[in-house]
């Protein structure tokens, strides 16, 4: 137990210091780059933003962080000697390994308890500032339990739109309610519709029956009834997909309950059902990262090509990272199912590290 500490204690410090030296490099990168995209803005607003994208970029290179980590600890192992007396003493280096390999499994499993909410509060204040600084509009879409709401603007004031489901392609609104404001917040008419389809500059409804909520007006008797009404809009079906926001911006525990009210709207939500177990099987990765590292480094630095090996065990990290993201894409597009999308490379690396090191350490 006390080497397996004292292994765990070596892996763990060594992450923090990587962790430490490549988060500020990212934020003196970050600086520069956004004080070249906001030159009139203070430097204390610039700092803001950079702040907020910190933690989003810590957790992306989470990965490479892991590898270096590795690297780093057996290489360290290897040049004192401390694998060498561990196999005189009769065990494997393999047993040495449990240490590390349980804090790479903890620190995984606290990235996504805890690192993963926070990365998504801090993401999408860190979109919707620079938007505002750019002088965009916020979301304008909204899912709840009970349907979906979207919101448009125009000369004359905005509309709030709200439908109990919608087509896949969101070309289409079933049971919409459409509700015209003024430029001062005054209700002016509300509609209700069969179906509104989105057209190029317009909804076109069906079935729609229009109220005059003006002051002063009766609306029920001077409602109409209309087979097909169109209304102008400024939306598009783009945008209003643009709207939902990134996987990145919802903490990994609200995933569930947000996939589920997407499907009840009737929107696919695939993107976010891969994202959801990608990030779940992130601590299985981590391990592989670490596994495959140690197999080419916890060698003996005698006689071995010390360069060579770790190169070797950082590109190899690198394609596994390519490797799970392209099967991310695949299961994005529906191309492969999205539990064998996002387990299958981080179990594959798991055991493609440890017949690495049983073949070395056993034969």
């Amino acid at each position: 137990m006390t080497l397996q500490l004292y292994f765990a204690r070596r892996f763990f410090v060594t992450f923090l210091g990587v962790t430490v030296t490549i988060a500020v490099l990212i934020g003196l990168i970050e600086l520069v780059d956004e004080l070249g995209n906001f030159p009139d803005l203070q430097f204390r607003d610039v700092l803001g933003i950079v702040l907020l994208k910190m933690p989003e970029a810590n957790y992306e290179i989470m990965p490479l962080v892991m590898i270096l980590a590795s690297v780093a600890l057996f290489l360290r192992l290897a040049r004192s000697s401390e694998l060498v007396v561990l196999r005189a003493s009769g065990r494997s280096a393999l047993r040495g390994m449990f240490g590390p390999v349980l804090v790479a499994l903890l620190i995984g499993l606290l990235s996504i308890a805890i690192g993963n909410p926070i990365v998504a509060a801090t993401s999408k204040r860190h979109h919707d500032v620079k938007i505002g600084y750019k002088g965009g509009s916020s979301s304008a879409l909204a899912i709840a339990s009970e349907g979906l709401w979207l919101r448009q603007r125009s000369e004359e004031g905005q509309t709030v739109i709200f439908a109990a489901r919608a087509s896949s392609d969101l070309s289409t609104l079933y049971e919409p309610s459409f509700l015209d404001f003024g430029p001062e917040g005054q209700p002016l008419r509300r509609i209700n519709a069969q179906t509104a389809r989105l057209v190029a500059g317009e909804w076109q409804l069906a079935d729609a029956k229009a109220w005059d909520l003006s002051q002063g007006v009766n609306s029920e008797a001077t409602a109409l009834q209309l087979p097909d009404l169109a209304v102008p809009s400024d939306l598009t079906q783009d945008r209003i997909l643009d709207s939902f926001g990134q996987p990145e911006f919802i903490p990994i525990w609200e995933l569930p309950r947000f996939i589920g009210q997407l499907e009840n709207a009737g929107f696919s939500a695939r993107r976010y059902a891969i994202w959801y177990h990608t990030e779940l099987a992130r601590p299985v990765f981590l391990v592989a990262l670490m596994l495959i590292s140690a197999a080419f480094t916890m060698r003996h630095t005698r006689g071995a090509n010390v360069g060579l090996m770790v190169m070797t065990a950082v590109l190899i990290g690198f394609g596994l990272h390519y490797i799970r993201n392209f099967a991310h894409i695949l299961g994005e597009n529906g191309q492969i199912p999205i539990l064998l999308a996002a387990w299958a490379p981080p179990l594959a690396a798991v055991f493609l590290g440890l017949g690495i090191l049983l073949h070395l350490e056993d034969g």
